[in-house]
């Protein structure tokens, strides 16, 4: 009895997901650096143009300061609704996810306040030129 050397469906299926699997990605890091040097350069070229703009780096300031103003109200918005959700809750499972969402609404105002900051200290730190001319501290 001989057996049959030819590769079930699913053997294939896997070869061919393989493969697509790992050209897939280097197809698309490829595409990637392609665009990043020849895309990107006549960006690069430029003198700032955001600082040389008039309004512009206010303008930003701005949109930052505003956006993490109603990041913080928002949280204080949601912080009272599963506080007051959750005195009304009777279900254990339920009082933990309002613990959880509450956990994640104060991570990502933790994470808006300190992302400018951060960026501008950091940004003036590696020379970037909208660190220079932009001020992302909220307060």
């Amino acid at each position: 009895m001989s057996q049959d050397q030819t590769p079930s469906d699913a053997e294939r299926r896997t070869d061919t997901e393989s493969l697509l699997t790992g050209r897939i990605p280097r197809q698309a890091a490829l595409t990637i650096v392609f665009l990043g040097l020849f895309a990107v350069e006549p960006v690069a070229a430029q003198d700032n143009a955001v600082c040389s703009a008039d309004n512009l780096p206010s303008m930003i300031e701005g949109f930052f300061q505003l956006t993490t103003a109603l990041g913080i109200v928002g949280l204080a918005i949601v912080w009272q609704a599963d506080s007051l959700i959750e005195m009304f809750t009777l279900n254990p499972e339920q009082k933990k996810g309002l613990k959880r969402h509450k956990r994640s609404a104060m991570k990502s105002a933790v994470v808006l306040v300190v992302l400018g900051p951060l960026y501008t200290v950091a940004g003036s730190m590696m020379g970037l030129p909208l660190a220079t001319c932009v001020d992302l501290v909220p307060w």
